[in-house]
C-alpha cells in the first residue's frame, strides 16, 4: 500500500509538472492538419525534392522577403553549406577570418571551421547578450571577410552599424536564423536582412519540424544554386558532377510539416512574447536579471534567458516547486575541448553569461496557471 501511495504522489507530480518543453502539447493543435499532410505525402509515394519542398521553399521566401530559398538537411548543415559555397564561387578561401559571437550555440562556429575558415570571436553586449557591435571593427583584419551573426534565444542581432561596417571593409553578412523565425528588424524579418542565412527547423524551434531539416534563405542566385547543388552531392544535373558535395536535402515530410506550422507561426511567436511581456510584471526577484527590452517585433522569444549568480541552486528550487528549467548553455565553445584553439584570451562577458543562464519555460503551449506556477516558483526563491 505504502508503495501505491508512492507512485501515485509522483505521478501527480509528474502530471502537474511546467515542463520546460512537451512537444506533444505544442503540436497538439495542429495534429489534424499535419495528419493530413503526412497521409498526402505517403500516398503521393514521392519523397524527396518534389512539390511539397518546391512549395515551402517558394512560401518561406515570401515570408521573409526573399528572393531564394534552399531547403537543406538541417541548422547546421545550412551555415556550412553557405560558406562551401562562397569558397568554390572564389569568393573566400582557406585560411580566411569569420567573426562571430562567442556567446553562441557550437553549431555557428563548426560552420566556419568545416571550411578550413578561422573563427574570430567577439564578446556580446552584456546587456542584449548579442554580438556587440563596438567590438567588431578592432578585430577586423586583412584576412577577414564575414561577420556573422546569430539571433540567439529568438532575439534580433541585426543593427544598423553593423551593416554599415560590413559595407565600409567589404565584408559578407551571414545570418545564423536557428532560432528566430519570424522576427523583424523594424518591418524586414530576419534571414533576410544580410547577404545569407541559414535556418534551423529542429522539432523545439519556434517554426519546428518533425526531425531535421534547416534552409539557407538570399538574394542571391548564383549562392543559392551553388548551395542547392552542393546539398545534392555537388550535382545540379543527374549523374553529373562539378562539386564534391554532399547529401543534405529537406524531404517532402518535413517540408509538408513546415508548411503547416508556417501558417500558424505568427500567432505562436504572438503567444510568446504575450508570456514574455507577462513574465517582465509577474517575475520580481533581486537574485534574478531579467532580459533587456527590446521592440516587440524583434523577439519571438524561442528561449527566456534569466541571469543568476546562483544558478544551479535556482534551478533546483524550481523543480523542488514543479518547474522544469533548462540551461543554454553550460560550457561556451571556447572552453569546450574541441574549441581550445579558438581563442587564447579570457571572454569575460560570454563566460559570465553561461555560468548564470538559465532558461524558463515559454512556449505557446503553456497555459496561465503554468506561467502563474512559474512566477511563484521563481519569486519565492531566496
Amino acid at each position: 500500500m505504502l508503495y501505491f501511495f508512492c507512485f501515485y504522489n509522483a505521478l501527480c507530480y509528474l502530471c502537474t509538472m511546467v515542463h520546460y518543453l512537451d512537444l506533444a502539447k505544442r503540436n497538439a493543435p495542429y495534429q489534424h492538419e499535419l495528419g493530413a499532410v503526412v497521409d498526402e505525402v505517403m500516398a503521393s509515394g514521392w519523397y524527396l525534392r518534389g512539390c511539397q519542398l518546391e512549395r515551402f521553399e517558394t512560401e518561406y521566401a515570401r515570408y521573409l522577403g526573399t528572393e531564394h530559398c534552399v531547403g537543406v538537411g538541417n541548422g547546421l548543415d545550412a551555415l556550412t553549406l553557405i560558406y562551401r559555397a562562397y569558397v568554390e564561387m572564389g569568393v573566400m578561401a582557406r585560411g580566411d577570418e569569420v567573426i562571430v559571437p562567442a556567446n553562441t550555440y557550437i553549431a555557428s562556429i563548426l560552420a566556419i571551421t568545416e571550411n578550413n575558415l578561422v573563427p574570430v570571436l567577439v564578446e556580446p553586449d552584456p546587456l542584449t547578450m548579442q554580438i556587440d557591435e563596438r567590438k567588431i571593427e578592432e578585430c577586423i583584419t586583412k584576412r577577414t571577410r564575414s561577420v556573422m551573426i546569430v539571433h540567439l534565444y529568438g532575439r534580433c542581432a541585426f543593427t544598423e552599424k553593423i551593416a554599415d561596417i560590413c559595407r565600409e571593409h567589404g565584408l559578407l553578412l551571414v545570418e545564423d536564423n536557428a532560432q528566430a523565425h519570424g522576427c523583424k528588424f523594424g518591418d524586414r524579418r530576419t534571414g533576410a536582412l544580410g547577404d545569407a542565412a541559414g535556418h534551423s527547423f529542429y522539432p523545439t524551434k519556434n517554426l519546428g519540424a518533425i526531425g531535421d531539416a534547416g534552409a539557407v534563405t538570399t538574394n542571391d542566385k548564383q549562392l543559392a544554386d551553388m548551395v542547392r547543388a552542393l546539398g545534392n552531392y555537388g550535382s545540379s544535373r543527374k549523374y553529373i558532377f562539378d562539386y564534391a558535395g554532399r547529401n543534405s536535402r529537406m524531404d517532402e515530410m518535413q517540408a509538408a510539416v513546415l508548411r503547416v506550422k508556417l501558417r500558424h507561426l505568427d500567432d505562436d511567436n504572438k503567444r510568446r512574447q504575450d508570456i514574455a511581456e507577462w513574465y517582465g510584471d509577474a517575475l520580481r526577484n533581486p537574485l534574478i536579471t531579467l532580459p533587456a527590452p527590446a521592440p516587440r517585433e524583434a523577439n519571438v522569444w524561442h528561449i527566456y534567458p534569466v541571469l543568476c549568480e546562483e544558478r544551479d541552486r535556482l534551478r533546483e528550487h524550481l523543480a523542488q516547486q514543479g518547474v522544469e528549467a533548462q540551461v543554454h548553455y553550460p560550457v561556451p565553445p571556447h572552453l569546450q575541448k574541441c574549441g581550445r584553439a579558438w581563442s587564447h584570451r579570457p571572454l569575460v562577458v560570454t563566460e559570465r553569461i553561461h555560468a548564470t543562464e538559465l532558461s524558463l519555460p515559454l512556449g505557446p503551449e503553456l497555459t496561465d496557471e503554468d506561467l502563474e506556477k512559474v512566477a511563484g516558483a521563481v519569486n519565492s526563491f531566496r
